[in-house]
């Protein structure tokens, strides 16, 4: 017998068109999800809902969550900087309001004029670098995207590979030209 190389119990969730999903190995409803091995060697269809139950697979990877983390830590920033803004620019706005009265006090306003104009750009300048640190949001399924079988079911997908693997070989020892016995060819 030849000696099988068994695959790590890592499994990464992709997602295939729905038009080529295919029946789910648990339910056998249709799905686009698909848990494949990193060597590709082993793959199945799956339900999203399937996924989140900690007794079938156990999520590995805690990217996507540190992620989600990240981005609405950002948010937060994003709201904080342009309320410190609008906080700003009220204020302002009062005092502007006040040196209105005085003639003299438009030179003062001009000089204003340009410091809002400066700290608006500084704003506008915060805004677009935060932005920036914000990644495009993919058209993705949400949760880990690595999981680990529970040991039954990885069990139950070794034992199929290696029935598919013994399968494999009946037929080809059928096809083999000298499977069979001749017909023997005596003299009666």
């Amino acid at each position: 017998m030849a000696s099988q190389k068994v695959s790590q119990n890592l499994y990464h969730r992709r997602l295939v068109a729905e038009s080529s999903g295919k029946a789910c190995w648990i339910c056998y409803k249709p799905s686009s999800t698909v848990l494949i091995t990193p060597e590709s060697d082993d793959w199945f269809h799956i339900c999203p809902g399937h996924l989140t139950d900690r007794k079938f697979a156990i999520p590995k990877d805690e990217e996507d969550l540190a992620k989600k983390k990240k981005d609405e830590e950002l948010e937060k920033e994003i709201e904080a900087v342009k309320k410190e803004y609008e906080e700003k620019k009220r204020k302002k706005a009062e005092k502007n309001k006040d040196k209105n009265k005085d003639a003299e006090k438009d030179k003062k306003k001009e000089e204003q004029k340009k410091e809002d104009e400066k700290d608006e750009k500084e704003q506008e300048e915060k805004l677009k670098e935060l932005e920036k640190k914000k990644e495009p949001a993919k058209a993705a399924v949400q949760g880990p995207r690595i999981f680990e079988l529970q040991k039954n079911f990885y069990q139950m997908r070794l034992q199929k590979k290696r029935d598919a693997e013994v399968a494999r070989r009946n037929r080809e020892r059928l096809n083999a030209p000298g499977a069979f016995p001749s017909v023997p060819t005596g003299n009666p």
